[in-house]
């Protein structure tokens, strides 16, 4: 008897999975059109809701269009360091020995989902590339694993970036002068130990790093005729072009020197030190992005090389270079004032403040956060858009300011698995559309929904 209610319950898990890839296959939009979709959208409601005229919504969105110029390249570096680092020789030549790893596809789409997770934490563009690098070099080697899930698998270690340490917002917190951007409710940092170290992120943390591996694997179809294989021929790499050496001329040895990147390494990681001797443990975005600059530039050892991998990283970002000027200019709507001071996302943020209580709170910022994301899927623009209306509501309801940062960044992390925009350079290195691999995003935001709601309401 208790064979066939899992085996029921198992059946039911698959249906539901299958139902969700069927749906997003057929209706999800490219990326772009995504972006416009939803530009449309919150032009309609900000009229309605605020009671503001086309032109002034239009002047709302111009105005905001180019508002996140600083922190846009401030994530496009993020993303092509860590695409670069991630394609250095010695990282290719790890990934390649733990692709052999996997001997059945339930066992690759675990250590995919495991590799992807652990170097989010780590950085998040490192996290996005190395982990669809690693799937493809699994889809090479392994017979009978579902491709479109091996990506989503990659993609769901995206979870995770708000916990590690190039976390935008617990960052953000850390770095100070946080009196404008919170509407004047901290003056004071709020150190990483509070926020990414804290105990109840790492129990949050913890339970999702051991459990979701477990989730991807059972969504793999159990029937061959379900499963989705690529061409192996699809995913070969083009090969680089090299001089041999007694055709180089004296600029070819120059680039082709390992003495350019050694140097410019050896600068680099004095000022590193030195800022950490100085700072202490003191991380942030430009800190980390140097990190892995300066990481990435020592790895290829040569100047041709590094061009060569950070060229490609470039083609990456394009999609993020694109988009995000649409999601600056639709958050620009989103907290363009009317008349009476009044924008839509105060009205958002103010319906969940409405019906909170200390204990509820964390929780239902984590929910508002992850609707706000779909619309403005950037942790410096969610903190732009929700950190002046929740913060100061935090420190009235006797909530954890920390905490109320940590729902923040969690609710940005948590729906980017069903929405297409950092899934970007992810899909270009897999060389699938977002619609294959965002059916598997919907089972995992539902289960990550409940895990993280539940830490930030009882730990």
């Amino acid at each position: 008897m208790e064979t066939v209610l899992s085996n029921k319950k198992l059946n039911v898990f698959e249906k539901f999975t299958q139902f969700c890839v069927t749906i997003m296959q057929k209706y999800l939009p490219d990326a772009f059109l995504f972006a416009a979709v939803l530009t449309f959208i919150v032009f309609i409601a900000t009229m309605v809701t605020t009671n503001q005229s086309p032109f002034q919504v239009a002047t709302h969105w111009g105005n905001g269009v180019w508002s996140l110029l600083s922190f846009s390249m401030q994530m496009v570096m993020v993303l092509v360091t860590g695409h670069t680092l991630a394609t250095a020789p010695f990282f290719k030549r790890l990934l390649d020995k733990l692709s052999y790893l996997p001997k059945t596809p339930i066992q690759a789409i675990i250590y995919v989902t495991l590799v992807s997770s652990i170097a989010c934490l780590l950085n998040w563009g490192f996290g996005l590339v190395i982990g669809a690098i690693y799937a493809k070099e699994i889809a090479k080697k392994l017979k009978g694993v579902d491709y479109r899930l091996l990506i989503a698998s990659a993609y769901s270690g995206f979870l995770f970036w708000h916990a590690g340490i190039s976390a935008s917002i617990p960052l953000t917190l850390a770095s100070g002068n946080l009196s404008k951007s919170t509407g004047g409710a901290l003056n004071e940092a709020i150190s990483t130990s509070e926020t990414i170290f804290s105990s109840f992120n790492l129990i949050i943390l913890a339970i999702l790093l051991i459990t979701l591996p477990l989730l991807n694997a059972a969504m793999h179809p159990k029937n061959k005729e379900d499963i989705f294989e690529i061409d192996i021929k699809l995913l070969k790499d083009d090969g680089a072009i090299t001089t041999p050496k007694n055709e180089m001329t004296p600029a070819d040895k120059i680039e082709n020197s390992p003495i350019v990147n050694m140097l410019i390494g050896l600068i680099g990681y004095t000022y590193i030190i030195g800022f950490f001797l100085k700072n202490g443990f003191d991380l942030n975005l430009n800190i980390v992005n140097l990190i892995f600059l300066i990481t990435a530039i020592v790895a290829h050892r040569t100047p041709k090389n590094l061009l060569g991998a950070f060229s490609g990283a470039c083609r990456g970002a394009s999609g993020i270079i694109l988009q995000f000027p649409f999601y600056a200019g639709i958050m620009g709507m989103m907290t363009g004032l009317n008349a009476e001071g009044t924008s839509l996302a105060i009205l958002m943020s103010n319906a969940f403040i409405s019906s909170s209580t200390a204990l509820s709170f964390p929780s239902l910022t984590f929910l508002s956060a992850g609707i706000v994301n779909f619309f403005v899927p950037s942790g410096g623009g969610q903190w732009a858009v929700q950190a002046p209306i929740m913060m100061p509501a935090s420190i009235e309801l006797g909530v954890s300011s920390a905490k109320t940062g940590m729902a923040i960044a969690w609710g940005d992390a948590w729906t980017n698995m069903i929405q297409p925009f950092w899934a970007l350079p992810a899909l270009g290195i897999a060389k699938l559309g977002a619609k294959d691999i965002m059916g598997y995003g919907v089972v995992i935001t539902i289960y990550s929904a409940i895990v993280i709601i539940l830490g930030l309401t009882f730990l």
